[in-house]
């Protein structure tokens, strides 16, 4: 036991960490519930699309879209508009910024 747990210490951390993330991955499911828990969760990795929701009902997809047309009117959002993207601003003129001292600030409080 005392070189078993030497050897241990000397394997580095990175090795230890992904042994002891996998064990439970590497055990059956013992109980009927944990069972159908990790087949769900299967079935549910393989409907997963990025992007895209998974089962939506015609409510779900109606909803979402009312909300995603309410961003578009408050933010400006227009067809063709890409709103993941910063928005560019162009300055026409010249942009004039009036100094205030430390004492003009002092006597404004």
């Amino acid at each position: 036991a005392i070189m078993l747990r030497s050897r241990l210490i000397s394997v580095p951390k990175t090795v230890k960490r992904n042994i002891s993330t996998n064990i439970p991955a590497l055990q059956k499911a013992v109980d009927p519930i944990q069972q159908l828990f990790i087949d769900k969760l299967r079935q549910y990795k393989s409907k997963c699309v990025p992007g895209k929701l998974i089962d939506p009902s015609p409510d779900i997809i109606r909803e979402r879209d009312s909300e995603l047309e309410k961003l578009n009117t408050q933010y400006g959002g227009d067809p063709g508009v890409d709103m993941t993207q910063f928005p560019q601003f162009k300055f026409v003129g010249k942009l004039f910024i009036k100094q205030i001292s430390v004492f003009q600030m002092s006597v404004l409080n």
